[in-house]
């Protein structure tokens, strides 16, 4: 049972708010003025606190303050409950850290919606997400998802991309951020020796485009449609504000972000190092688990060409690869396409 700290002089609200909490399913604490309530604070570890601004012995200033010190509590979501509206209130509590602001008086129903959202943040934040592109659109889809950015299907139009058009160009600065709705997109880079690679692919529910937005920096690939794609573009200014309205999933995605450019970084290394079929069996490994992220497995409908660019290797060299795993019955081809029965024996091969 999630616990919730109300911090009021008021008894009859004090009162009255921990009434509904409890009916609403929450262990409710109570404390009468701020001194009181950095005590229970700090005993309790509440999940929530919601706090009066205008009290008596310490503020709800000073409460925020001595929470957001103290290494135990300082990540404990902080709602003010206040009658004071002038902006200058609100601006000051915020600057300070507070997650959210009610007037008083209030709907029973406001109060509840608001703890759930800080609740919902909180478990997002503390939650694992891998530093690929399926571990960052799980958490772009969750915070959208808890009402912590507006779900971009809502703002923003779909629109249709065919094969072979470019999203956006390797050292243009960015416009846009993308979100495939259905369809495919290959992100390749061209090399010094005169050759492309395909640095990543995505396909539909991923994200992509937004490094180069964080980074503040020109994109350092060129995105490119694999087939027919519809699309949104989220506008570079509306993703911006998204995460300065909350420092801390920006925070939480930088932080993956980051991760993301080391993972990449690493398999470059393994494409330098790694043997052949080593390249070629992690590489097929990979763009399955690109293009299969839920339950059902597709096959590989890419070209020679493009998977060879993928693994960073000539086509030729990718073909005959290719033909071994078969006869090893490591892989099918059935129609060009590519089946992987079992991706495990390919992740495992040792040379």
């Amino acid at each position: 049972m999630k616990k919730i700290l109300v911090i009021d002089d008021n008894t009859d609200i004090r009162e009255n708010t921990a009434e509904i909490l409890e009916l609403a399913g929450y262990k409710a604490f109570t404390a009468e003025n701020g001194k009181r309530g950095v005590e229970v604070a700090l005993r309790e570890k509440p999940d929530v606190i919601v706090c009066d601004i205008m009290m008596p012995e310490l503020d709800g200033y000073g409460v925020l303050h001595l929470v957001k010190k103290n290494t135990d509590t300082q990540n404990i979501p902080f709602i003010f409950l206040t009658a004071k509206t002038e902006r200058a209130d609100f601006r000051k509590g915020m600057e300070m850290g507070a997650d959210d602001y009610i007037t008083k008086p209030f709907e029973e129903i406001e109060l509840l919606t608001a703890i759930e959202s800080r609740l919902k943040k909180l478990e997002i934040l503390n939650q694992q997400y891998s530093s690929d592109p399926a571990g960052l659109n799980a958490f772009t889809k969750d915070i959208s998802e808890a009402g912590l950015i507006k779900h971009v299907s809502e703002k923003y139009d779909t629109v249709n991309f065919h094969k072979k058009q470019v999203l956006y160009q390797e050292a243009k600065h960015p416009r846009f951020m993308y979100y495939i709705v259905k369809g495919k997109v290959k992100a390749i880079r061209n090399h010094e020796d005169g050759k492309e690679y395909i640095n990543d692919l995505y396909n539909a529910g991923d994200f992509l485009g937004y490094t180069a937005i964080i980074e503040d920096r020109t994109y350092d690939d060129t995105a490119i449609v694999v087939e027919d794609a519809e699309i949104i573009q989220i506008r570079k200014e509306d993703f911006l504000q998204m995460l300065n309205a909350d420092v801390s999933i920006a925070t939480k995605f930088i932080k993956l972000i980051t991760r993301n450019v080391k993972e990449k970084e690493d398999r470059l290394l393994r494409l330098a190092y790694s043997s052949l079929r080593k390249r070629v069996a992690g590489g097929l490994c990979e763009i399955y688990a690109k293009l299969n992220p839920g339950t059902e497995k597709k096959p590989i409908e890419l070209s020679r060409e493009e998977i060879a660019q993928y693994v960073g290797t000539a086509t030729e060299s990718l073909i005959r690869t290719l033909s071994d795993f078969k006869s090893e019955k490591l892989l099918e081809i059935k129609e060009g396409k590519i089946i992987i029965p079992d991706p495990s024996k390919l992740k495992e091969l040792r040379y």
